[in-house]
């Protein structure tokens, strides 16, 4: 090979290193970054990001990443505290340009990878989002302890990841929470972030989470106007305990999509008559023993579906708890007898 034939190899190869690093570092040239780049690193970490994975073994690095290990949930908690009081007793400070003693970066996706185990100084917030190595999106009302909720949309400004820990309260209305962000550096408070319709903040689950109940699986029907059955009675009673007039009957007709365009427009929603994911997230309302309503109606009608023999009266007593818990179990939730979220979905999508 001639002299100038290898200094453009070398060329090539500086090249696509260099590539490689920028893609693992976020994709900060191309102004893809969730959060800004770490402090400069060595090559083995700086291209430790998926994004650059690929580019780095064309050019005959061979580097990989290996798996995360697996963690608990009470492991993902305690090392989210450990960043409380690291900073001799006070916060780690927040920064897109800094890298913390650990090796993580001390931005919110720094933050999250430190609690997971991920590689350093971590993927950024649009890995954490689109890696399905990483994480596997998720319905509100699965939420487990140290379970994320991510805005992957936008720019370095915007983008954000939160840890979830619990709900604060049994209507799920907020969340307490850990996350890494300006000015406050590392905090844990109540959170509402993706809890309001049309939300760029989305739930997910980290795949090497050990302990947690598997995600279920079932989604909501896509009801319309000629759609009929049980679902449509559950969505017609459900719309009744929203305040609108209609009769349940089953048979979603002009009438009945007039009422769930009336929802849609009163709720912020797209006003197209069709009860999708959104519409049915707006939809329900949790409902536990002592309730009473259109909306334990059709919570009945639905868990009569799936076996139960319930007087469809709208009252939620200890014969509905005891059918809401032994349908939970069956399906691997959490069996506390109130149909939330979760249990709505579960429900309904069966």
């Amino acid at each position: 090979m001639s002299r100038h034939s290898h200094t453009r190899r070398k060329a090539t190869l500086a090249a696509a290193v260099a590539s490689a690093t920028a893609l693992g570092l976020g994709g900060l040239l191309a102004g893809q970054s969730a959060m800004a780049a770490p402090a400069p690193q060595s090559v083995s970490q700086s291209v430790g990001a998926h994004a650059g994975r690929t580019a780095v073994q064309q050019a005959g690095l061979g580097t990989t990443v290996a798996a995360a290990p697996s963690v608990t949930q009470a492991e993902v908690l305690r090392r989210a505290a450990t960043w409380l009081t690291a900073n001799n007793g006070g916060p780690v400070p927040y920064s897109q340009t800094k890298v913390w003693s650990d090796g993580y970066r001390q931005d919110c996706s720094g933050y999250v990878s430190m609690t997971l185990g991920l590689w350093k100084p971590g993927p950024n917030t649009v890995g954490l989002a689109g890696d399905r190595s990483l994480t596997t999106p998720i319905t509100l009302g699965a939420l487990k302890p140290g379970d994320l909720l991510i805005d992957a949309s936008g720019d370095n400004t915007t983008r954000h990841v939160v840890i979830f820990e619990k709900w604060t309260d049994s209507s799920h209305s907020s969340y307490l929470a850990y996350e890494q962000r300006g000015t406050y550096g590392t905090t844990h408070r109540t959170l509402t972030y993706g809890l309001s319709s049309g939300s760029e903040y989305k739930p997910y689950h980290p795949v090497n989470i050990s302990d947690s109940t598997t995600p279920p699986t079932a989604s909501w029907p896509t009801l319309r106007n000629g759609s009929s059955g049980t679902d449509v009675k559950s969505a017609q009673y459900l719309l009744r305990s929203r305040g609108h007039s209609l009769t349940a009957d089953g048979a979603f007709g002009s009438g009945t999509e007039t009422q769930v365009k009336a929802f849609q427009q009163a709720n912020g929603l797209t006003a197209d008559g069709v009860i999708g994911p959104n519409t049915w997230s707006a939809l329900i309302s949790t409902v536990k023993e002592g309730s009473s309503g259109d909306a334990v109606r059709a919570a009945q009608i639905q868990l009569n579906a799936q076996g139960a023999s319930l007087t469809a009266d709208g009252e939620f007593g200890s014969a509905t708890a005891s059918a809401v818990r032994s349908f939970q179990q069956s399906k691997g939730l959490t069996a506390d007898g109130v149909v939330g979220p979760d249990t709505w979905r579960t429900l309904i999508g069966s």
